[in-house]
């Protein structure tokens, strides 16, 4: 059966959903970071990966899909009716012969290529997971206030119980200043990986009630009772969701560069 394939007979690839109308930040995957634009940083970080043998973007822009070539990179255009990210990687899907699919967010210009193996391995080593992500430890209360960050919370079997922008769980016996003390809150890494099948089943389920009221598509899986598989992971993210993000991405750029020239 396809799911006991081994490793190397099982095709990853990775699909990078980048579009341009973003409300908080319009033509976000194109803006200037370092002399690259974000997109090419994430492409080029993504495609360090060692078990994706293909790297797509997945676009409703014809000006993200130009530079995208322009670069050197893959792309394909999806229809401007895609409700999310996820249903935009499945359409890119549709027509791949991959068996796994890894969705990575197209404004996370630092994502680390172990990261996206760690996401695609939670597949690979659990043959009954339809569904993985990646979770971090919260360390800090302006993190686990900020509702930018989406919060998890997860059973014994680091398996998703729910997704919230709010502050999960709610520390009764303690002021709210104090919770990051008193328990290890883990917050939301946006890598995916599903398998082909899943990916298309999720995509045309459409939205549900609870992934509206908190613009969280993860939550999509849960409301039709599927598990998500977690993994945890030292990479916390550091994605361009408005544009002071992408300042201090740009801070975090030169910082780098710094250390690597030293």
């Amino acid at each position: 059966m396809e799911a006991h394939r081994s490793l190397k007979e099982r095709e990853i690839i990775g699909i990078i959903p980048a579009r341009y109308g973003s409300t908080r930040f319009p033509g976000k995957p194109l803006a200037d970071l370092g002399g690259m634009p974000v997109i090419q940083h994430v492409y080029q970080r993504v495609s360090k990966s060692v078990l994706l043998s293909k790297v797509v973007v997945a676009t409703d822009d014809e000006r993200i899909y130009d530079c995208v070539h322009g670069f050197g990179g893959s792309a394909v255009m999806t229809p401007e009716s895609c409700q999310s990210g996820t249903d935009r990687a499945a359409h890119a899907a549709e027509g791949t012969q991959a068996d796994i699919i890894i969705n990575i967010q197209g404004d996370e210009p630092f994502i680390e290529p172990d990261a996206v193996d760690l996401a695609g391995r939670i597949l690979l080593e659990n043959h009954q997971a339809r569904m993985g992500t990646l979770i971090a430890p919260l360390k800090d209360t302006e993190s686990l206030m900020n509702d930018h960050i989406a919060k998890v919370i997860v059973n014994g079997k680091n398996e998703a119980v729910y997704f919230s922008r709010h502050p999960i769980p709610f520390l009764r016996d303690h002021k709210t200043e104090d919770w990051i003390r008193h328990f290890p809150f883990f917050r939301h890494v946006g890598i995916y990986s599903y398998t082909k099948e899943f990916l298309l089943e999720f995509s045309r389920w459409g939205p549900c009630p609870l992934e509206e009221a908190e613009r969280l598509e993860q939550l999509r899986a849960l409301y039709h009772g599927i598990a998500i598989h977690t993994a945890m992971t030292a990479y916390d993210g550091l994605g361009i969701d408005i544009p002071s993000d992408l300042e201090r991405a740009r801070t975090t750029l030169i910082s780098r560069h710094s250390e690597r020239t030293r």
